[in-house]
């Protein structure tokens, strides 16, 4: 092969699926059905994972944390040439996008059940990824043309163009690494907070600028492309509904859209695959404003978390497709399939909405699945499963098909009703909410989500969402203390298997701990890796003002001040772990 950059293929009877979670079960289960042998991987973690029990056969990357087991290509590479796998596909996040992991296992011999290097390359650039769509003619929003290195080339941008802007990564996705920034005087927090993320999540902290648009709607156009240069859009779906920048509830095909503006964001999203000599499974990504203006927004070289609503729709197995791609076939969809119904996917994460959706790690005692016509659940999770830390924080998938919208959405009210999880806080809650508000339930003119409606109607969503059924209880060896619209874990050993006394003593603790805000102690929110120490003793600070961040599952996640004072006690650096509720510093009222 004279550029070993260019995409390996051929036959392969056995796959190596470098992932874990939920989209690991998914692709081994795939493997399975078409008779390869199916091999995984796990950290010391995940030693009892879902995934490692799916497979025909496991192997431990020996380590914790994705830096040591995940995110090395030299380990993979090592355990898929002492397995004898002859493929290896990357699921999604963690090297999915590594155009060095796609080099590595072409390299030895192996094929690369994604695109080539060349194309991750291009496309996993956001900024590149732009320059392609610009030379396809595919619409566009003002942006930087390349990674910017300091504050004040962003605040350079801000003159040519305004505020709002985002801050984004540029190798990565799933809402890592973007910042969203409407005042000037916060450029600089959000500029650094945006590259640590970006360095957790994908190893690169490169970010780029783009002027952002208010209120849109999130709307992406899943891809299958072959070596032959044959591109085709299986679906569209709509992914507007997110927190944190991160997707939440999808649906397909994406309701609501002209002809022409589903007719342009096809065709704009084939020119780019064909221009990027893309193979595989992907998909181009766009924002169409309040006003109807479309905009593209990446591409992700990857398959998608939400693949699945296209799967229903378009009656596609997509994983079979990338192995099919992969051997070197021809596409065998040819045109873009008229959708069969529609569907719904609602990504269950372990997540407590009522404190930001902070992590919420901690062991699933209780998983009832909801069954019936039109149901399917994707996880990588069980009861008994722990829920750590180290990983992001989505335990599964619910999707729900029907006929027509009206129908799904009515099956899916019927679906979170039966479905009850304990042991973790999970969005269920909030997910009901939403699927009872008229903004979202409304068709038409009256379909009035964008991308920042979680956040802008959090509080109604929330009120809402305290009259549910208690699926999500507290678990069962600890007590949930609600101050304000913040929860505070405090762990009790052994608590559940006291029965009815240890229901006892839970009461007496909620009513006996009630730590305040008026206190000094400035704690952490969830167990995680200190990430940023902002402050040092002695200083000033306001109520509000940044004293810290921790990560968790994937996801930074901001200390401030609960009251306005003088810093004392700092007692946390960079790099520490900590527990939930460790002391970070303490703030004294001034004198």
């Amino acid at each position: 092969m004279n550029d070993r950059r260019e995409l390996v293929h051929g036959a392969f009877d056995s796959v190596l699926v470098a992932n874990r979670g939920e989209i690991a079960v998914r692709v081994l289960q795939a493997a399975r059905d078409e008779g390869l042998r199916a091999i995984a991987v796990y950290s010391d973690a995940d030693t009892d994972a879902l995934h490692v029990r799916t497979a025909d056969e496991a192997h431990a990357l020996h380590g914790v944390l994705a830096k040591d087991t995940y995110l090395r290509i030299d380990k993979l590479i090592d355990v898929a040439l002492a397995a004898g796998a002859q493929a290896v596909h990357p699921g999604y996040g963690f090297l999915s996008e590594s155009a060095d992991f796609a080099e590595a296992v072409i390299a030895a011999g192996l094929v690369w059940i994604g695109p080539s290097p060349r194309a991750i390359d291009t496309l996993g650039d956001k900024v590149e990824a732009r320059a392609v769509a610009r030379d396809v003619g595919a619409p566009l929003t003002p942006g930087t043309e390349s990674p910017v290195a300091s504050v004040a080339e962003i605040e350079q941008f801000v003159e040519a163009h305004g505020m709002p802007i985002a801050i984004k990564a540029a190798f990565g996705g799933g809402g890592r690494g973007l910042r969203v920034v409407r005042d000037r005087d916060s450029i600089a927090e959000h500029f650094d907070s945006a590259t640590r993320e970006a360095v957790a999540a994908f190893g690169r902290g490169e970010c780029f600028v783009e002027r952002y648009l208010e209120r849109p709607r999130h709307v992406e156009a899943q891809l299958l492309a072959d070596r032959y240069g044959d591109a085709v859009v299986v679906g569209t779906r709509d992914c507007t509904l997110q927190r944190r920048h991160q997707k939440l509830i999808e649906e397909a095909p994406a309701p609501f859209l002209t002809e022409e503006q589903t007719t342009t964001i096809v065709e704009a999203s084939v020119a780019i695959a064909r221009e990027a000599g893309y193979v595989g499974a992907g998909t181009a990504e766009f924002l169409v404003g309040d006003d109807g203006a479309i905009s593209f927004l990446e591409v992700n070289t990857r398959l998608q978390v939400e693949h699945p609503v296209t799967e229903e729709t378009s009656g596609v197995d997509l994983v079979s497709e990338q192995f099919a791609i992969a051997r070197g076939e021809r596409l065998r969809i040819r045109e873009t399939p008229v959708a069969r119904g529609h569907s719904i996917e609602l990504r269950i994460n372990a997540e407590d909405p009522v404190r930001g959706f902070a992590p919420s790690p901690g062991r699933v005692t209780t998983w009832d699945i909801p069954r019936g016509p039109g149901i399917r659940v994707d996880t990588g999770v069980v009861a008994g499963s722990v829920v750590t830390e180290y990983y992001d924080s989505m335990l599964g998938k619910l999707i729900v098909s029907g006929k027509d919208r009206p129908t799904v959405l009515a099956r899916t009210r019927r679906a979170l009703d039966e479905q009850r999880i304990v042991g973790v806080a999970t969005v269920l809650p909030l997910d009901r909410a939403i699927l009872g508000h008229p903004d979202f339930v409304a068709g038409g003119d009256g379909f009035a989500v964008h991308t920042g409606w979680i956040e802008e109607h959090l509080d109604e969503l929330l009120d809402l969402g305290e009259a549910d059924d208690g699926t999500d209880a507290e678990a069962p060896d600890a007590v949930d203390v609600l101050i304000g619209r913040q929860v505070h874990r405090i762990a009790l050993p052994g608590l559940a298997a006291l029965g009815e006394r240890g229901e006892s003593i839970r009461q007496s603790v909620r009513e006996q701990v009630s730590p305040t805000e008026s206190g000094e102690d400035v704690r952490t929110p969830m167990q995680g890796t200190v990430v940023r120490v902002a402050v040092s003793d002695g200083d000033r600070v306001e109520k509000g003002d940044l004293v810290g961040a921790v990560e968790a599952m994937k996801m930074e996640n901001a200390i401030k001040a609960h009251r306005s004072g003088i810093v004392t006690g700092v007692s946390v650096a960079v790099g520490d772990v900590c527990a939930q509720g460790s002391l970070v510093c303490r703030i004294e009222a001034s004198r």
